[in-house]
């Protein structure tokens, strides 16, 4: 008997030396967390701000970029399975220009994600291509790090581009592209064509007149 209550006493005292050190431990956790959540998020709101600045200017606009947006449900325009940000440029707290994430999930050898900045007007201030899996030296010319191909985008609006005109020029389109590489361009063109297409439907919930 008196062995079996030495047992309990000394599991009993190994749990709680568990419990006390995890309480511990947690509360230790708990505190880095707190003191390092927000300057990871605002580590990670800069470096989403400097992304999105690749494709507008910090000239035109002076709100909180970041946390001014509109939900976007899925799109067949945009091609988003599921719910993305449409970002909202303002200066003086007048729209200047939108930016929207597209797909163009027919890439080569994948789905490609791109970044459009429009300014109130339609025209286009920018694209970058942010993410996509396209054959090294030969279709990832679409990357800005590549080449300056993707800035063939820049100025290009539905009023000045004819809807034949948004192709490949292997298309009897406007816009050049790599030899070899041809499906990789055509993706990237249809799916910036599309994101102005959408831009266009809704001005009025992005917040530009009419």
């Amino acid at each position: 008997m008196n062995d079996f209550i030495k047992k309990n006493k000394i599991v009993g005292r190994t749990v709680l030396v568990m419990i006390i050190f995890g309480v511990i431990f947690s509360t230790i956790l708990e505190f880095v967390y707190t003191k390092a959540n927000p300057i990871i998020i605002k580590s990670e709101a800069e470096a989403k701000e400097r992304l999105l600045l690749q494709v507008i200017s910090k000239d035109i606009y002076n709100n909180d970029l970041i946390n001014s947006f509109i939900k976007i449900k899925p799109n067949k325009k945009l091609k988003n399975k599921e719910a993305i940000k449409g970002y909202i440029a303002k200066n003086n707290n007048k729209v200047t220009a939108v930016i929207l994430e597209t797909r163009a999930p027919d890439g080569y050898s994948g789905e490609i994600k791109i970044l459009v900045g429009i300014d109130t007007k339609g025209y286009i201030l920018g694209t970058r291509v942010v993410k996509h899996q396209e054959t090294p030296g030969l279709g990832d010319y679409i990357d800005i790090t590549k080449s300056d191909w993707i800035n063939i985008f820049t100025y290009s609006s539905l009023e000045n581009t004819k809807k034949l005109e948004w192709a490949v020029q292997k298309d009897q389109g406007k816009f050049d592209y790599v030899s070899g590489a041809t499906i990789t361009a055509r993706a990237v063109v249809n799916a910036i064509n599309e994101s102005l297409n959408f831009f266009k439907e809704n001005k009025l919930k992005m917040g530009i007149d009419v």
